[in-house]
Order: C-alpha cells, then sequence, then structure tokens
C-alpha cells in the first residue's frame, strides 16, 4: 500500500502485510469504543466497494490496454491479472532524458523527502523519512559525497541498526527550510504528526490502536530550528508548538488532532499555513486507518523563536458533531465507502506569500475536492470557489497542486497518487484546471497517461508490476520554483515523466526516464514495486533528482539545458 508516509522498519512492513484483506475477504468484527468514530459510524452508510467482478478490469487483448476497477477497497496485497509479467522487469528506457549519476544509499525505501540548501561554496541536500536522514554534498551532482547519516541503511534484510539514531520517539519531520532575515540564517521548520502507518488497521475494530493515537507519545505540531551549519548536530531547537491550538500547553500524550502534515508552505516570512485536523473533531473521514480530516492552520511567524496562533479552517464536511459539517458530508457521494482520504494530505499551495502581496491559495482536500481560498488575512481565511471531482477510490484524490503554470497561464495542474500495487484501482489523473476565475474553476484537460515503448515487453504500465500514477512534481522548496512549458512528475513504475504544458488545454508527453526495478538481493521483496516515488528538481542547475526504493538518480534533460555543476550565484533558499 502506497502512503505519503511510508513504514521506517521492516517490522512495520511485515505486521501491515500479515494483516492484510482484500475487499472479499471477512470483515473484522466491529468494536467501536471511541465516542468520536461512533458518530462518524452511526451516520454514515456502509457502502464498501466490492471485490470487482472478474472480467470488469485488466488487460484488454484487443487495444493492449489496461481496464482499471471503477472502485476498489484500499487493500495491502492486490491481485494479479493476466498478462502482468511474472518478472521484475530490469530494462530502463529513456526519452530526452540521461543518467547523469546513481547512488544505491537510500534513507527509506517507502517514502523519502529532500531539500536541498546552500551553505557558502557547498551546496547540500538532506534525503529523509523521520527516523532516517542522510546529508549529501552535491556541489558536483555527478560526484555527490555522504557527509552525514542518523537511522537505518537497507537491504535485502529491511533496516539495518540505526547509526547514530534520534532520541527515542523523535525524528527528522517533513520540512520548510528559508531564509530568515531577523536572524540572519537558515531556519527549519519541521512537521511532526501522528504516524499513518504500522499502528492501526481499521478504526472500526482495534479501540487500543485508537487510543493509541489518540494519546500518542510524540509532539503533535512543529519544530524549529535555527541552522548553525550544515549537519544536524549544528542545528539548534528554538520553538516548539502543539497544533492543538485550543491547548497550546498540553504536554505529549494529551495533545489532540493528527499533528502537522508534510511540508509547512512557509517563505521565510510572516505566515506560516500548516495541513492538520487541530482537534479530535476534524474526524469526518472515511479512510480506515485514519481518525482525521485535516483542515488548515495560520501561524505569525515574525519571530521563528515564538511563533502564535493565527486561525484554523475547516471546509464544509469536516467536523463530527457539527450538523452543517455532517449534512455536507452526507452529500459527498464518498460517504460510508470506508476508503477515501477526506481532507488535506499537504498545505495551502500559495503562488505568492502574502507579506509580498499575496491573497489566494489553493487547498487539495483529496475526497472533498479543490477549494480556492482567499488569505489576505490570514487570521480569517475564506473560501472563494470550490470543484468537485470524479470520485477515483481507492488511492488518494487531490493530493497535490501544481503552481509552475499559474502565473502566466491562471492555469493549476492537481492530481491525486495510487495507493493499491498492481492497478487495482481507478487511474489517477493529472488535471489541468482553469482558475482565472476563482470563483469558478473548471477542468480544462487531463494529462495523458504514459505508455511504454515499443521496444518494452508489455503495452501498459500496468502489466509492469507495482503501481503506477502520478506521485508529486516535487515541493516548494525546489530549487528555481519551476520552469515555463513544463510539468515533471515522479510516476512510480512508469519513472519521471516530463509533460509539455506550453498550451495547458494539450499536455503531452515531451519525456520520461523509467529505470530498472531492483535486483535480487538489492532490496526486500515486499518494497520492489515502490519504484520512482518522488523526484526533487533543481530547475537552477537543470538536474532532476530521481528518488526509487533502491537508491536515487541524477537525471538531465535538453527540455531543461545543461547540466552545472558548482553553487549557483544567488544562493538557495533566496534571501529576499
Amino acid at each position: 500500500m502506497k502512503s505519503a508516509f511510508r513504514l521506517s522498519t521492516l517490522c512495520a512492513a511485515l505486521a501491515l502485510l500479515s494483516g492484510a484483506a482484500l475487499a472479499s475477504d471477512e470483515p473484522a468484527k466491529i468494536d467501536i469504543r471511541d465516542p468520536i468514530i461512533q458518530r462518524w459510524y452511526d451516520i454514515t452508510p456502509d457502502k464498501m466497494p466490492p471485490m470487482p467482478a472478474p472480467g470488469t478490469w485488466g488487460m484488454d487483448k484487443a487495444t493492449g490496454k489496461f481496464v482499471h476497477p471503477k472502485a476498489t477497497e484500499a487493500v495491502h496485497g492486490a491481485p494479479s491479472f493476466d498478462g502482468q509479467l511474472t518478472y521484475w522487469d530490469q530494462k530502463d528506457y529513456a526519452l530526452n532524458m540521461k543518467v547523469e549519476a546513481f547512488y544505491p544509499l537510500s534513507a527509506s525505501p517507502y517514502h523519502e523527502w529532500q531539500n536541498i540548501v546552500d551553505f557558502g561554496d557547498r551546496r547540500i541536500m538532506y534525503v529523509y523519512n523521520r527516523r532516517h536522514l542522510k546529508v549529501f554534498d552535491i556541489t558536483d551532482p555527478r560526484d555527490a559525497k555522504l557527509l552525514a547519516t542518523k537511522g537505518s541503511d537497507w537491504g535485502k534484510d529491511g533496516p539495518t541498526p540505526e547509526q547514530n539514531p534520534f532520541p527515542a520517539g523523535d525524528g527528522i519531520g517533513a520540512a520548510s527550510i528559508q531564509w530568515n532575515a531577523a536572524l540572519g540564517k537558515y531556519v527549519m521548520v519541521q512537521s511532526f504528526e501522528v504516524s499513518r502507518i504500522g499502528i492501526l488497521e481499521d478504526k472500526r475494530s482495534q479501540p487500543d490502536k485508537v487510543d493509541a493515537i489518540r494519546h500518542a507519545n510524540h509532539l503533535k505540531g512543529f519544530k524549529v530550528y535555527a541552522m548553525n551549519g550544515p549537519l544536524p548536530d549544528q542545528w539548534e531547537l528554538i520553538a516548539t508548538r502543539t497544533t492543538d491550538a485550543a491547548h497550546p500547553a498540553a504536554p505529549i500524550g494529551q495533545q489532540q488532532g493528527s499533528g502537522s502534515l508534510d511540508v509547512p508552505a512557509w517563505y521565510g516570512g510572516k505566515y506560516m499555513f500548516l495541513a492538520t485536523a487541530p482537534d479530535d473533531t476534524y474526524a469526518l473521514a472515511e479512510y480506515k486507518d485514519y481518525l482525521y480530516s485535516p483542515g488548515y492552520q495560520a501561524w505569525d511567524m515574525s519571530n521563528p523563536a515564538n511563533p502564535k496562533w493565527l486561525s484554523n479552517f475547516a471546509a464544509p464536511g469536516q467536523i463530527i458533531g457539527d450538523a452543517a459539517h455532517e449534512a455536507a458530508y452526507l452529500k459527498n457521494p464518498r460517504a460510508g465507502n470506508r476508503t477515501s482520504w477526506m481532507g488535506a494530505r499537504m498545505p495551502l499551495f500559495i503562488p505568492k506569500p502574502v507579506e509580498k502581496g499575496g491573497k489566494v491559495a489553493f487547498a487539495a482536500m483529496a475526497g472533498l475536492g479543490l477549494y480556492t481560498l482567499d488569505i489576505s488575512d490570514p487570521a480569517n481565511m475564506k473560501i472563494i470557489g470550490h470543484l468537485e471531482l470524479p470520485p477515483s477510490f481507492a488511492g488518494t484524490e487531490a493530493d497535490n497542486v501544481n503552481l509552475s503554470q499559474y502565473e502566466k497561464t491562471g492555469v493549476i495542474f492537481l492530481n491525486g497518487y495510487p495507493m493499491n500495487d498492481e492497478c487495482f484501482e481507478p487511474y489517477k489523473d493529472i488535471y489541468a484546471i482553469d482558475v482565472r476565475d476563482l470563483k469558478h474553476p473548471k477542468i480544462i484537460s487531463t494529462f495523458p497517461r504514459p505508455t511504454p515503448p515499443k521496444e518494452a515487453a508489455f503495452t501498459d504500465f500496468c502489466q509492469r508490476r507495482g503501481s503506477f500514477g502520478p506521485k508529486r512534481p516535487g515541493y516548494h522548496t525546489q530549487p528555481g520554483g519551476g520552469r515555463d512549458g513544463l510539468a515533471i512528475y515522479a510516476f512510480y513504475n512508469a519513472g519521471i515523466q516530463i509533460f509539455d504544458v506550453k498550451d495547458p488545454a494539450k499536455p503531452a508527453i515531451a519525456g520520461y526516464y523509467v529505470p530498472r526495478f531492483p535486483k535480487d538481493g538489492e532490496i526486500f521483496e515486499s518494497v520492489k514495486g515502490n519504484l520512482a516515488f518522488g523526484t526533487y528538481i533543481e530547475y537552477d542547475r537543470n538536474i532532476i533528482w530521481m528518488f526509487t526504493n533502491h537508491g536515487f538518480y541524477a537525471l538531465s534533460s535538453p527540455l531543461l539545458g545543461p547540466v552545472k555543476a558548482g553553487v549557483p550565484a544567488t544562493p538557495w533558499p533566496p534571501r529576499d
């Protein structure tokens, strides 16, 4: 199963696999003791998708294309199908892309975040996931050097014992690193949230696990560090905050809500926006192993050492116990499917920081759709418009917004991503959405589905095994921000796909690099299908970093231009 957060230990992976159940299996006995979950269960119908009937999905022999199921439950072990490869493909495929270097040094084979920061004459890249961190000098991308490791290495037997470990219950959260003029140094804000994977399988039948998450023995919120140098032992913790804004002094174990999800939307200035369920009532959510429906939160970061909460935002259909929210939720066609993620997975997507005159944000809220928001007064965020999306579950809907073409075209790109392996769910489209009329966003096109080259031994990427579909085009912290006319996505078993979006109404595939799968003995078997799960792009040096379950690649493309080594004249992150 794919998630924005992967398991951090092999033991957790095995626990998931041992507890896996397909939609056709005997359902777990209902045992709900949490009053909030009981309320959700009482008001929603039971509409879990049945196992798709034979013949309604799989390879169409006449066309050589895969027909996706119309709806499925989220599963940990997807069924195979006729026409699927019986081996892990060891070939790679390229169009308008070239491998500059490969590094078999994974911080995690499940998911990794990245940040790039210039310290003097060195460009540093951080690759990390919770308790696992690797620090690289990538000044020469063809000869990256490992500077530090915290946590495990990974191989065929899973993770090694931790090296230089984080303290118990601690780690490194998804981070925004920005230059802060007041402190005259880089500042890192790290998100800390409840564990999504490895604890809870079904909130309807595991009251002890629900209680463990409610009273988690770690921070639900964020930490702020002053970076006095590139290495972790040079970082100074200057602030810790819980996103439980109603109980700001609540100790660990008593903090409500989800904590802060994914990379904070912060650009180094006055305002920061987080994705969070600020208390336990943000719970109108179908996902079986997640308790929350995250909304958004605004913070005043004028003094990074003393962040101040400003406001919470909830879209209609998020809050248990509120009649209007419950009524809005029950109108959603996903209500009761016990499958869909509801609410935010990432913070707001902001074309221009508020402190620089920005007024608008885009909210990708999974099964709740896309919202356009007025954030000109962060203490009072308001809805401008809303776009409902065609249901596409299992899998994550409305996860990410790509703003790279917004300023020039008034069009944004929105996508979810697959959660089930073997294409056992509806395909996840990337939508081009015209938002020039913020009150009435409209879909104007969908990106073309990647297809294998003629020399491949398969005619559809679903046959290649593992996951297939878009993930993310990187984060707002990527050096250089973006490139006019191009949109670049990690695509799991289809590697990196480059789309020509000069005309957003007619996107086209312009290049790709599809890597081999891991070799036998290179990584443990249960994670082999999780191929190209991330990208992070240096638009200022024309380098595409691709992150996979067996290491990471430095890629180049003539579509971007020649690779530039060294540190650019203008340091990253920007210091204006």
